[in-house]
């Protein structure tokens, strides 16, 4: 199944975060690397407080043998590994990562919504993930160049400076 998976990162060394995201994301047995996009400079979403600009890519797996709840449970872990703290919604944070999708799986389960109930609405997500790949669905959705063709992309900045490697 393939497995789509938004990085984020405004606080701290930004680009290394990324990084070391992709590569703890892929450390251990289960989920296999398949492609990184290219690295996304954007405007902070959600409103309030103020802060910096992020830095965004998507990476795409592969898993036979993970369900959903133990790749979120990866992500969480990633997450915590890099110093996330969930102080304030919407706030400032070390590292975001966010599991778009699962296969063609639908869940509304409240722990786990698939695909992430959001990711048709922000070209944070669509913007990097149609360059990772350029035939991208997202279930119950349409394609990922549909949805991008009906939002706004202008807060949306490529970093030609900044790629993202493949995990060691």
């Amino acid at each position: 199944m393939k497995v789509v998976l938004a990085l984020g990162s405004n606080v701290g060394r930004r680009f290394d975060t990324l990084q070391g995201a992709v590569d703890a994301l892929f450390d251990a047995p289960g989920l296999d690397f398949v492609a990184v996009s290219p690295v996304y400079e954007t405007d902070p979403v959600g409103g309030p407080p103020d802060q910096r600009a992020y830095l965004n890519a998507v990476v795409i797996g592969s898993t036979m043998t993970l369900g959903p709840k133990a790749i979120l449970e990866r992500a969480l872990g990633v997450e915590a590994a890099f110093g996330r703290v969930r102080e304030v919604r919407w706030g400032p944070r070390t590292l975001d990562v966010d599991l778009i999708m699962v296969g063609d799986l639908l869940s509304e389960d409240p722990e786990l919504t698939l695909p992430h109930p959001l990711a048709h609405e922000r070209a944070f997500v669509l913007v990097p993930w149609s360059q990772a790949d350029p035939g991208a669905v997202l279930p119950g959705r349409g394609s990922v160049a549909g949805l991008l063709a009906d939002l706004d992309q202008q807060g949306v900045r490529l970093r030609p400076d900044l790629a993202l490697q493949p995990p060691d």
